[in-house]
């Protein structure tokens, strides 16, 4: 009996990708073993997140890096890091803010995960017309428009990494140089090409979130914040367990800044976005392989689970591979809601992309698949076909 089963959970195919409704992905058994190892021993957290910092350090190129429990709590702690700084005074009264609280966000990269800014204390400051996406013409916002956005409550400049985001990010980063002003990115989904861990911080930006649980492989709940160093320390004091007595704790070198903390502050506006020691190592593990595979390789395999639905799926309907950097089968010749419906119906449930429905097409992702998922999906799609 398997251990969802234990507790009546069915499994279920998630030709979805790495969502987080879903559970995301699979963690290869390296990560599981390295999470079960670290949960049998306790450690010092900070001198954990230490040792996290050091990984990620080598990995990204960044000063520093902290594990958070995903993305959002990512942009969040790197949100209130821009607030507060390492003023204590200013860490305990958050999300409460005086003077610089307003994060400059160009208008077409709203999204709903953007509203942390606001949970830790700051204010949007939306910039630009998206003309190209409403319709009425081809412009988005311009850099010059977020330096004329800054003002003496900026506190931080807030960019969504997507492949069409403008402007494009060096432009902005030496906006954001030159006015002092710090630049969060939110890479939560980034990932592949692992290059993607280097090269928003080569560009300029001074934090960037990813999440852990996606294309990295880690635990669901997991994600990486990094970056300049005195902006992790703030962001890492924020979410550390702080009832201590001051005089017993010290700042390792990894987090150095927090020496210059004239006092401790309490609790953190993200102590609830901590990461446990389980998720931690595993995430560092995960990460390390990510980082070390061979991404040629990695797409092959992709790519021959993608082929094999396409092959033996059925002839009465339409496949078509598209060239990704994660590549997508994209399924047409029946009614969408209809086959997503039939698919999901049977036992184990598989569940595809709706997000092209609009265009009479379910999209499968092969990162959460296996090659027996794979057969399952074909033989079910020929079972419908037929």
């Amino acid at each position: 009996m398997s251990i969802y089963a234990r507790f009546g959970v069915k499994t279920v195919i998630n030709a979805c990708g790495t969502v987080t409704r879903l559970s995301g992905g699979r963690m290869h058994p390296s990560v599981a073993e390295a999470m079960a190892a670290a949960s049998g021993a306790c450690v010092d957290m900070l001198s954990l997140q230490a040792g996290a910092s050091r990984v990620i350090a080598r990995v990204t190129g960044a000063e520093a890096g902290i594990v958070t429990s995903g993305a959002s709590a990512g942009l969040l702690l790197g949100a209130a890091a821009c607030l507060a700084g390492l003023d204590p005074t200013r860490i305990n009264r958050l999300p409460a803010t005086d003077g610089k609280r307003d994060f400059i966000v160009v208008r077409s990269q709203r999204n709903m995960y953007d509203r942390v800014l606001t949970l830790a204390g700051g204010r949007i400051v939306e910039v630009g017309i998206p003309d190209r996406y409403s319709g009425p013409g081809v412009r988005d916002a311009a850099a010059w428009e977020i330096e004329a956005a800054i003002g003496p409550d900026t506190a931080g400049i807030c960019w969504l990494a997507q492949p069409q985001s403008l402007p494009r990010l060096p432009d902005i980063a030496r906006i954001a140089r030159e006015h002092r002003v710090p630049l969060l990115v939110d890479a939560a989904a980034q990932l592949p090409p692992a290059d993607n861990l280097r090269r928003f911080l080569r560009e300029g930006a001074d934090l960037v979130a990813f999440s852990g649980g996606k294309a990295i492989g880690g635990p669901q709940a997991s994600g990486i914040l990094c970056g300049r160093r005195d902006l992790i320390s703030s962001a890492l004091i924020q979410m550390l367990d702080l009832d201590v007595f001051p005089e017993y704790w010290s700042a390792p070198p990894e987090f150095a800044p927090l020496a210059q903390m004239p006092g401790l502050p309490h609790h953190g506006i993200g102590r609830s976005c901590k990461a446990g020691k389980e998720e931690i190592v595993g995430l560092l593990v995960a990460l390390e392989r990510f980082a070390g595979a061979d991404e040629a390789e990695r797409t092959a395999g992709w790519l021959h689970i993608l082929e094999s639905i396409a092959t033996l799926g059925g002839s009465t309907l339409r496949f078509a591979i598209e060239d990704r950097t994660v590549p997508l089968l994209t399924i047409g010749g029946a009614d969408p809601d209809t086959l997503a419906a039939w698919l999901a119906s049977n036992d184990p449930a598989i569940h595809c992309g709706m997000g092209r429905r609009h265009e009479g097409l379910l999209t499968v992702s092969p990162v959460a698949l296996t090659p027996n998922d794979a057969t399952t999906i074909a033989r079910r799609l020929a079972a419908w076909a037929a």
